[in-house]
């Protein structure tokens, strides 16, 4: 029986890759997105000529859509074996200039749709004893770069709860464990985010704000002109997270070619660091 793999925010990007790669590789993919029959639908209607996907609307900041998604993939195939949290907004500007429901609904999709999603799909993972979750979350989950802090924080903020979760679900059969994406090129650029909108704010900050601005540009737009800013990248990793044995999943998968390194041994450096602190816990 194929595994059935369970996957948000499918409509471009990673999720739109990670869908064709687990089709690709037998997997029976449920690959969701918001209006897939509406200004999605070109989208939509690319993943449903695959041969072993399925099509579902879902928006993970609707507990309803999210709800009737699942029980839709429960009654055609009885189990979701895998989930993958890909939906997620960036959200760019001086942090000062956002408004505090600006920075709510950058958390509203990006840390409280992952809730949301996983408090639907857990019931029916511990019922089988056994499951996998796997959360995009960022290189700015780890380092927070400056002129996106809603967005590092929402991305800080899934470190955290995939980091807890994944010792309280193991004793259930449950793995659950992180992608941390750097910068590659993908739609979530040319969407349109959520960006600061207090512009009194941001024309107090002047030149020295349009000068950072102008060196993250062109720094960020070397990073992704680079071979390596391939995102097929992330959806390698998560098959790769897939197929690997029970037991041997590591909890954070660095996915940053242009980190040269550093990524992995600030990891390495902290999965040290926690095992001592936990120890003190008893943990």
């Amino acid at each position: 029986m194929k595994k059935v793999v369970l996957i948000t925010g499918s409509s471009t990007g990673f999720g739109a890759l990670m869908a064709k790669t687990f089709d690709q590789s037998g997997f029976q993919v449920i690959a969701t997105m918001r209006e897939p029959d509406g200004k999605n639908a070109a989208a939509a209607a690319r993943l449903r000529a695959l041969p072993n996907t399925k099509v579902l609307e879902m928006d993970v900041t609707s507990e309803a859509s999210i709800k009737a998604a699942v029980a839709n993939v429960l009654i055609n195939y009885n189990r979701i074996d895998v989930l993958i949290n890909n939906a997620g907004v960036y959200s760019g500007g001086v942090l000062e200039a956002f408004s505090i429901q600006q920075v709510q609904k950058v958390f509203d999709t990006n840390v409280y749709g992952v809730l949301r999603v996983n408090q639907e799909v857990l019931p029916v993972m511990r019922a089988a004893g056994e499951g996998l979750i796997i959360t995009i979350s960022s290189s700015v989950g780890r380092l927070s770069l400056p002129l996106q802090a809603p967005y590092n924080a929402s991305k800080f903020a899934i470190e955290a709860l995939v980091e807890a979760s994944h010792r309280e679900l193991i004793p259930y059969g449950i793995e659950t464990v992180l992608i941390e994406p750097g910068a590659f090129v993908t739609e979530i650029w040319a969407k349109a985010g959520i960006n600061a909108d207090r512009p009194a704010i941001i024309a107090d900050y002047g030149q020295p704000l349009a000068d950072l601005q102008q060196h993250l540009t062109a720094a960020y737009g070397k990073v992704l002109q680079g071979k390596s800013a391939d995102p097929q990248l992330v959806a390698d990793a998560a098959l790769s997270l897939v197929m690997m044995d029970k037991g041997r999943r590591p909890l954070r998968t660095s996915v940053d070619p242009n980190a040269n390194g550093a990524d992995i041994a600030y990891n390495e450096a902290t999965i040290k660091a926690a095992a001592h602190w936990l120890a003190q816990y008893g943990i």
